[in-house]
């Protein structure tokens, strides 16, 4: 008898407490991988006690709708803006509230693959015409996400570095190949 109700304490999930407010919460309607541009179809409105929303917390569709995501999501899981690649994300994920996003595009696709949010590498590009070694245009850049896309082969890989390195590497990246080393 003691066996039996256990199970049935263990399987029942426990009574909410009476009368606690809930609010509408945004989560993950299916896994989903990083760097996914979120749509309709991948969320889901859920009510949640208003105690266990994260500070963060998205409760509209429209405020994930088309934003891209910065790492895996689990189906059920909540999300919120800093789950998104944006400011408050890169900020986040260096420590540096001045950090700003540079995506670029590896000049060996395949090296993409090994990045993982998170990961600290520095961005070189070969000098032009020198034959001299490579210039170091981003030391211990962070990685905010890496992502599929459609239109151009490879890996799209969003890199948070201080402001006054983006705009060269930005640019640089446009008409130079450029590669990460592994930190």
């Amino acid at each position: 008898m003691l066996v039996l109700l256990a199970v049935v304490a263990w399987v029942r999930p426990p009574p909410r407490a009476a009368g606690e407010p809930t609010v509408p919460l945004l989560v993950a309607a299916r896994d989903l991988a990083p760097g996914s541009t979120l749509r309709a179809a991948d969320l889901r409105i859920v009510r949640a006690p208003e105690s266990l929303l994260p500070d963060s917390a998205l409760t509209a569709a429209d405020q994930a709708s088309g934003r891209v995501l910065a790492g895996a999501a689990s189906r059920g899981e909540p999300l919120t803006s800093t789950r998104l690649v944006g400011r408050e994300n890169t900020r986040l994920t260096t420590g540096d509230p001045s950090a700003v996003g540079v995506p670029v595009r590896l000049a060996d696709p395949e090296v993409a693959a090994l990045l993982t949010p998170g990961a600290r590498i520095d961005v070189v590009t070969a000098s032009p015409g020198t034959g001299s070694p490579g210039v170091v245009l981003a030391a211990g850049a962070t990685v905010v996400t890496v992502r599929e896309t459609s239109d151009e082969p490879g890996r799209l890989v969003v890199i948070a570095v201080p402001p006054d390195t983006a705009t060269r590497l930005a640019s640089v990246s446009l008409g130079q190949p450029v590669a990460v080393t592994l930190r």
